[in-house]
């Protein structure tokens, strides 16, 4: 028997096609939402320590600059750069290598005669899960000193460059998840889906929004990782120095797969779909099938091997577990969207069908448990991780969409149990779906009806069938009911598919506690006890009294954070225009070092990174604005370190 796709006219597939237009617009709106509010991609290399150490004065000018980060960095000749108080270059060159003992080092020369000042290191390089990742930190040589460097605003990876980049990687995700998925479930559930037109589109629409992105990616991957400018997208040098990393050549191979399953597009939805013999049929089956599996399980290997389950702890493990994972999702998730498709598109899809979708999706969370709980230990590592980074959080929340989509899941396997006790195609029994419809005359036997005429009444007679097909469906209970816990499931899948892909882009909680640890080894202040101090002031005009409240934790050399209440007469919290901080060392003729907290609510400011290059008798000074012209600034010694 052959399959056929079933011809829609244009009145009666309106409300369905809607469906899935106002489905699809949804994926596109949270994707933008999600896209809108997220900050640059997080370090997934961390710089664990440096020689000098960040914030320190030395002596006299060291001969080198050290970095050291967490795991496996790419480093270009430009990558680290040491900055005098002028702003000139003050390093001799490009980076060395200098790893030893299992601890990933770089360093630059510096020049020989460096003046006394402070100086800027800024530094940036591509981890070996394929994001840029820099950063900047300051030393001083006898003294700090004014510097006329900024540093940089942004991330590595940020700005319009890294919004396109990460645009397209959901994209692709997405759309291998409709390719695999959509081509898996003709295969597996539905063979005579091969022939249904809104099936071919939806995996064909997979296929060429993962190749856009693809190949959108390997142009943006030299402007990601370095300039950020993108016209630097289509600078042939920059591309073919992307070309040479491991996520270019792991781009390029998607692009050569991508040609490979276009062919099984072809021959799944052309020669395959038009077979009639059952044995040659089952042949193609098993020949498509083993051919699919190939050619998604290389696609899905392009993501192992360029990004987190490539580096860290067991990557022989991790690789084929994360293909693993990613198959399984496309199976599920990809799946899900061809039977939504199928249950609004085509009027015979079979209860056989959907009872086989059940069976794959419950493989799929079986598969899904296992490798996510593997993956789960490797990129987290512990419980204080898992509450207490970033990535941790987002495990959680993707761990509770999980849940609720088995739950949905649960329900459409009891509508499913509903339909398998009935055969045929997925549509009413009972209802007569040919009431109240209109008659169409019949042009059979009648010669002399003009072929306008004759194309006329063949239009109608298509209508009349889907709008009786579609009659049929909306009828019937059990298939209305799994329409809608289908759709349900599938906005869970994308809300699901958005919080994954934010996990790809997120530093793995491991490597973030790991160089919590190493910054607190290699950076550790003298600490001489936090400092508390409260201070009453009067700036001289209305509401211009008060006392301002000053806690400086850890109060020691290094990095501090500062806290700053301010509170009226009453006791009450005081909402000032502004405060600043500023502090003097005077014994060594440092300062004042300028420190401007941030509001963080009524009479609370804070601000963290405050620096105090050695220890001694400190003078804080703290400056009160109360309107645009009152303001005043009270001063106490403190010792620190």
């Amino acid at each position: 028997m052959t399959a056929t796709a079933p011809h829609f006219g244009p009145s009666p597939t309106r409300r369905p096609r809607a469906a899935v237009a106002l489905l699809a617009t949804l994926i596109s709106l949270l994707f933008g939402l999600v896209l809108a509010g997220a900050s640059p991609a997080s370090a997934h290399a961390a710089l664990t320590g440096s020689d000098p150490q960040d914030g320190a004065v030395v002596a006299t000018a060291p001969t080198d600059v050290t970095l050291t980060f967490s795991e496996q960095i790419a480093m270009g000749d430009d990558s680290i750069r040491v900055l005098d108080p002028s702003g000139k270059r003050a390093d001799t060159g490009a980076p060395r290598d200098r790893t030893s003992g299992g601890a990933v080092r770089y360093g630059v020369q510096l020049h020989s005669g460096l003046p006394d000042g402070t100086y800027t290191v800024a530094w940036q390089a591509v981890s070996a899960d394929s994001h840029p990742v820099s950063g900047a930190f300051t030393f001083s040589v006898g003294a700090p000193s004014e510097t006329t460097v900024a540093l940089p605003s942004t991330e590595a990876g940020g700005g319009l460059v890294g919004t396109l980049y990460g645009i397209a990687r959901y994209a692709a995700y997405a759309g291998f998840i409709l390719l695999a998925g959509g081509s898996a479930f003709v295969l597996a559930c539905w063979q005579q889906g091969a022939g249904a037109r809104p099936l071919q589109r939806l995996v064909v629409r997979g296929w060429v929004t993962l190749t856009a992105a693809t190949l959108a990616m390997l142009l943006l991957r030299n402007p990601y990782t370095g300039s950020g400018e993108l016209a630097d997208a289509f600078d042939l040098d920059g591309l073919q120095s992307a070309l040479d990393t491991k996520p270019g050549a792991a781009l390029v191979s998607r692009l050569l797969l991508l040609g490979a399953s276009a062919l099984f597009i072809a021959v799944l939805f052309g020669a395959y779909a038009k077979r009639e013999d059952e044995k040659e049929k089952k042949d193609l089956t098993f020949g498509l099938a083993t051919g699919g599996v190939v050619i998604a399980a290389g696609i899905a290997g392009t993501w192992a091997l360029a990004e987190h389950a490539s580096t860290g702890i067991q990557p022989g493990i991790a690789m084929p577990v994360d293909m693993l994972h990613l198959l399984a999702v496309a199976g599920w998730l990809g799946g899900l969207a061809a039977l939504l498709v199928a249950l609004h598109r085509t009027p015979d899809v079979t209860n056989g069908a959907v009872r086989r979708f059940s069976r794959v999706a419950f493989g799929s969370v079986l598969v899904l448990t296992a490798t996510g709980l593997y993956q789960s230990w490797r990129q987290v590592g512990s419980w204080s991780a898992l509450t207490g980074t970033r990535y941790g959080q987002l495990l959680l929340v993707k761990v509770a969409l999980v849940a609720g989509l088995v739950g949905v899941a649960w329900v459409s396997r009891r509508w499913t149990a509903r339909l398998t006790e009935r055969t045929g195609p997925v549509a009413a029994r009972d209802a007569d779906p040919t009431e109240s419809l209109p008659a169409v005359p019949d042009s059979e036997g009648d010669e002399e009806v003009a072929p306008e005429r004759a194309a006329q009444l063949s239009r109608q007679r298509a209508a009349l069938t889907a709008t009786k097909e579609k009659r049929a469906r909306d009828a019937d209970p059990d298939r209305s009911g799994l329409r809608r816990s289908v759709m349900l499931e599938t906005g869970i899948a994308v809300v699901l598919l958005v919080v994954t892909t934010i996990l790809t882009s997120t530093e793995p909680g491991r490597t973030e506690e790991e160089a919590a640890r190493g910054n607190t080894a290699v950076a550790a202040p003298a600490t001489g006890g936090e400092v508390n101090l409260s201070l009453p002031f009067d700036t001289g005009g209305q509401n211009g009294k008060g006392t301002v409240r000053l806690d400086i934790s850890p109060g020691g050399t290094g990095a501090n954070s500062a806290h700053v209440w301010i509170d009226g007469p009453d006791g009450r919290p005081l909402d000032v225009p502004e405060v600043k901080l500023a502090f003097t060392l005077e014994s060594k003729d440092i300062g004042p070092l300028p420190v401007v907290p941030d509001r963080l609510t009524e009479g609370h400011w804070t601000a963290s990174g405050v620096r105090i290059p050695m220890a001694g008798d400190w003078t804080i000074a703290v400056t009160v604005r109360t309107s645009d012209i009152d303001q005043t600034t009270i001063d106490k010694n403190v010792k620190i370190g």
